[in-house]
């Protein structure tokens, strides 16, 4: 038995398996995002999701095997590491485990472990790769100087096209009606009031704006569709730099693959990042765009198994895929 567990921004969601590829239990919760919901939120999210998790199999944290947490923002506060390693522990009971930045998540399910880059596009943004052995990190620096081609960042975009909008800096646009409707808007300055003054400030909640974004872009205002370009070429600098520090030679072909809810908006941003990564490395490894072959939380159980040496066979990976496809809960992104 193996447990998965992918820790977001917005969400958090549990799943375990057995080394025949089937699919135990899932389960899904709140964020585990400790700088906005607090270390104790974070523990009470674990204790309540492993316990409803664990119950649904009808077994005991003793009979698992070994699990993998992966948590947002791990490892970007030394002082937090200890509490974070140790937490897990606390609530199995044992220390069958490991923990680890929620990218290695995406990694793992999209590539279903094998060497590759994946891009996290959700609330934030970040890539991890493997090539050989070897890994690298690039992005997640928070959505304040980073997260490009996140979420928050088209959000942000999209808010400032905005203000642009309505101070005559640019032409109106799709996006600026739906923004008026969306807070309801007497005047457009009181935007002001609804993001300074309300909920917004709160990080998920700001991301998802993007959507208004992507329904501007899908009903032809070209500005809003031009953030979803930028994004992508943002992206795909995030890929190139996993592919300098893992030091994939020149001529070596690497598959990219992806999650996070911007990809969601399917070609709008799949397109231009498709394009440009066809474009990226001239002298360099060449990159191929691949579907994600398996959400984060099956890819978080799957590594939990890697991690002590048990490699899922094709058909257990293909049984597993299927039985994402006839589940109502799990998203590939």
């Amino acid at each position: 038995m193996y447990l998965g567990i992918d820790g977001g921004g917005s969400k958090t969601a549990f799943a375990l398996i057995d080394d025949a590829g089937r699919l135990r239990a899932t389960h899904e919760a709140s964020s585990l995002y400790y700088h906005e919901v607090g270390l104790e939120n974070v523990e009470a999210t674990l204790r309540d999701g492993l316990a409803a998790t664990l119950a649904k199999a009808n077994i005991t944290p003793q009979e698992l095997s070994f699990s993998f947490f992966g948590l947002p923002a791990y490892g970007e506060d030394k002082r937090l590491q200890a509490l974070l390693d140790g937490l897990p522990g606390q609530l199995l009971g044992h220390q069958r485990y490991r923990c680890g930045n929620d990218m290695i998540c995406s990694w793992a399910g999209s590539l279903a472990c094998r060497d590759g880059i994946s891009v996290i596009a959700g609330t934030g943004s970040m890539a991890y790769g493997s090539y050989q052995g070897c890994g690298a990190r690039v992005g997640g620096w928070g959505e304040l100087f980073s997260d490009e081609g996140s979420a928050y960042w088209i959000a942000r975009a999209g808010l400032t096209l905005f203000s642009r909008m309505s101070d005559g800096r640019t032409a109106k646009g799709p996006l600026h009606g739906l923004l008026r409707r969306h807070f309801a808007l007497d005047d457009d300055l009181d935007l002001c009031a609804a993001i300074y003054g309300g909920d917004m400030t709160d990080r998920s909640k700001l991301a998802r704006l993007s959507l208004l974004v992507a329904e501007a872009a899908a009903a032809g205002d070209v500005q809003a569709r031009a953030i979803f370009n930028a994004a992508a070429l943002e992206l795909t600098e995030i890929v190139k730099a996993v592919g300098a520090q893992l030091g994939v030679p020149a001529g070596a072909l690497l598959p990219v693959s992806y999650s996070g809810g911007v990809f969601n908006s399917g070609e709008l941003v799949l397109a231009p990042f498709r394009a440009a990564l066809a474009e990226a490395n001239p002298n360099g490894p060449a990159y191929t765009l691949q579907t994600p072959l398996l959400p984060p939380v099956i890819g978080a159980a799957i590594h939990a198994a890697q991690l002590i040496g048990v490699e899922f066979s094709a058909a257990a990976l293909a049984a597993l895929a299927g039985q994402v496809n006839q589940s109502p809960t799990l998203e590939l992104l």
